[in-house]
């Protein structure tokens, strides 16, 4: 098990512009408050902390088995997923492309065959996943078949991304699921997350990108739900589920 202290909450989450660990996180102005402790509102956040499965492998085991889970009882549904939970709904899509009509992840675990968070250092072997999802052809076992290129980073900012080589095998169950990813201007997430966008496009699935500052957002870190301007991205994450809903739910 690991728990965030008060350091990690704040510079990765909340006060990240005080820490400037990457380019954008000075960049940080939407958190309500000093985003530091004795703050009222990150007390109140801190509060909501707790202990969390330090493993991946038994984490993203266990969250997919209950999500695909509670896929089967309640039915058709959109999956929306944040950060460590990213790898639950692709899972769950793979598991379930018939029931997940499409999935907002905000800030997915990643990027591809990597993990930037701090307090994770394995490799991601599926790409996207510790475990498996379907490849075709084949990605063979423990993904050994998937061959990959590192793509250059389009700019400073950025890092370079992992991708598979040609010939590209195909993600073909989340391939049925439309998938649109949010990323926030200031995140942690803000230098890779395009990485996740390439590497699912290049699979055959059918994603968008909502790049926050690129849609005149700025501003926010990685909670962007908690943050002073979240009304204004729930509106742009509408937006897309409207888009979507007359198709997997054609009246």
């Amino acid at each position: 098990m690991v728990a965030f202290s008060t350091r990690d909450i704040e510079s990765l989450f909340t006060a990240t512009a005080a820490y400037n660990l990457w380019p954008q996180a000075r960049l940080h102005t939407q958190w309500p408050g000093s985003g530091r402790a004795k703050d009222p509102v990150f007390d109140a956040f801190f509060a909501t902390q707790v202990q969390l499965q330090s493993d991946r492998l038994i984490s993203e085991a266990n969250n997919a088995k209950a999500y695909t889970a509670l896929m089967d009882r309640i039915g058709p549904a959109y999956l929306l997923t944040h950060s460590q939970a990213g790898a639950y709904g692709w899972r769950v899509g793979d598991a379930r492309p018939g029931l997940v009509k499409g999935i907002v992840a905000l800030e997915p675990s990643g990027p591809p065959f990597e993990n930037a968070f701090p307090f994770e250092g394995r490799e991601r072997t599926w790409g996207i996943t510790d475990l498996e999802v379907v490849y075709e052809p084949s990605a063979g076992p423990n993904a050994t078949d998937l061959e990959t290129v590192t793509v250059p980073a389009v700019d400073a900012n950025h890092t370079a991304c992992i991708l598979q080589a040609e010939p590209v095998k195909r993600l073909s169950n989340l391939a049925e699921v439309p998938v649109l990813i949010v990323t926030s201007e200031a995140s942690f997430h803000a230098p890779y997350d395009y990485c996740t966008v390439k590497y699912l496009g290049q699979a055959g699935v059918n994603v968008a990108f909502l790049d926050l500052p690129k849609a005149g957002i700025y501003g926010n870190g990685h909670m962007m739900f908690m943050e002073r301007n979240n009304v204004e991205i729930a509106m742009k994450i509408r937006d897309w589920l409207e888009a979507t809903v007359t198709v997997a739910f054609p009246s």
